[in-house]
This record gives C-alpha cells, structure tokens and sequence, in this order.
C-alpha cells in the first residue's frame, strides 16, 4: 500500500515519487539561470487519471492562478489528488500541495502540503526567506538551506520554464534542491531523448525522462518509471508510466485548458 501512495502522489508532481525515497543530501546543487521562456499562465488546467491496466483508481489536478502573496506577484500552483471507484473505498486519498511562485524569479515565496491518506493526516506550511536562505516551517521553525531552494511543485514549473527544452542533450540530468517534509532533498531525472506516443488527443512528439535514484529504493531500474513532456512551447505531462512486479501503473492526462501556447506538439 506504501508504494501505491508514492505511485498516486507522483500524479501530483511526476518528481515527487523521487523525493520520497531518496536519501537526505545536503551537497549543494546550484540553481540554474533563467531563460526568457514562459511556459504556463494564469487559468491553465490539467487533468489526469491513474490506471492500473484499464481500471481507474485516481484523479489529479494540476492549476495556475495569478495572486498576490506579501504584496509579491505570485502564481498559485495547485495539485491536488484523489482516489476515485473501488480504491477510493478500500484506502481513500485527497492529497494537496500548492506552491506560491514569485514570478520574476520563478522561485517559491510559500508552500503548503496536506495530506489525507486513509487515516494518515499531514499539513504544514513552508515560507521561503530569500533574503536569510532560510525557510520558516510550521511544523519544526526555522532552518538554514542553499540559494535558490524550490519545492516539489514549483520545481516542476521551473523545469517547464527554463530545462525542458531543445539544449538538452540525451543522458544530460536536471538537477533540482528542494525542501521536502522538514528536509533538504535532491531531485533528479534524467534526459532520455525525444519519443511520439499514442494518446486520446492523437499522436504527440514528447521530451522522455527517467528517474535517477538508488537501486532498490523507488525503483529497481531508471526503466521502471519514464515521463513524457510535450515537445512544445507548453512542455506540459502527457503521460508517466511506473513499471512494478504487480503490474504496470499509468498517468494520463485526460483534459486541459489554459495553455499559453499552441498544443503544438499534436502529429497530425
């Protein structure tokens, strides 16, 4: 059951499976720079179901907002997830994270994690003190971290903006710091090359990533979970897969809105 919780909370944010099972590490990872690309906007929607074989088990929810946060311009990210059918009567989830991004920097102000998972409960709430590089949690106070720390969300969105794109160079890994329940943890995928898959909207030419983790800890092989980005100027989740000796788990996206761009990674 453990492992299916990190299956369904990976909807939220592919990464975040990752993140859960890899080891603390405190080596420094430098931020990467800007670049002038903005991939999303304010009212952008994505929608996806989690299959195992045909049967649905799950739905998620990733959105963007447009606010105000101590009088910085922010996007308000959310994800949220829930288990939906049979699943959700044998080990109901509503599983929310939400990040408040400073948009010139692309860096979190805030974030907030909540999650509800059969009778497991966990929330607390994060700020980011870039002036100190310390972060302000709810649970446990202050604490010291490196320049340019993100969280699990707001590093996806930084990946979208400024490391998914055509500089990469296949084997090449995206290198993520981001504070993960009260701890320092690294975030890692790897650049497998470009790849078309089938899905409900047509073919779609996509960016593939594999995690890069431990033997034996999430995975027992970077062969076991792939993700697929589109290959457009949106760089949003079309598909990720998790390969497990129980069978084979999948993440569609099912519906979208919203988007900056044109969905232009669709072959027609």
């Amino acid at each position: 059951m453990q492992r299916l919780i990190l299956i369904f909370s990976a909807i939220i944010f592919s990464l975040s499976v990752l993140a859960s099972e890899e080891k603390k590490d405190t080596v420094f990872i430098p931020p990467y720079p800007l670049t002038q690309h903005q991939a999303y906007q304010d009212g952008e929607r994505l929608v996806f179901n989690l299959k195992f074989g045909i049967v649905t088990g799950g739905r998620a929810t990733l959105s963007v907002k447009d606010s105000i946060f101590n009088n910085t311009k922010v996007h308000h990210v959310i994800g949220k997830g829930s288990t939906v059918g049979v699943a959700d009567v044998l080990y109901k989830i509503r599983d929310r994270y939400e990040s408040f991004i400073n948009t010139q920097t692309n860096e979190p102000v805030k974030a907030v994690r909540s999650i509800r998972e059969g009778r497991y409960r966990y929330y607390n709430e994060v700020e980011y003190l870039r002036d100190s590089s310390q972060v302000l949690s709810k649970k446990s106070g202050k604490h010291q971290v490196q320049e340019g720390i993100l969280d699990i969300l707001s590093a996806f969105y930084f990946a979208r903006n400024h490391k998914f794109n055509e500089a990469l160079e296949v084997g090449e890994v995206i290198e993520f710091m981001t504070y993960f329940s009260d701890e320092n943890f690294p975030l890692r995928i790897r650049y497998r090359g470009t790849e078309v898959i089938k899905t409900n909207f047509g073919k779609i030419e996509c960016y593939k990533f594999s995690p890069v983790t431990e033997v034996g800890r999430a995975f027992k092989t970077e062969d076991d979970m792939h993700v697929w980005i589109s290959r457009d100027k949106n760089r949003i989740p079309i598909k990720v897969r998790f390969d497990l000796a129980v069978g084979s788990f999948t993440c569609n996206l099912e519906e979208f809105k919203g988007l900056k761009h044109p969905f232009s990674s669709v072959r027609h």
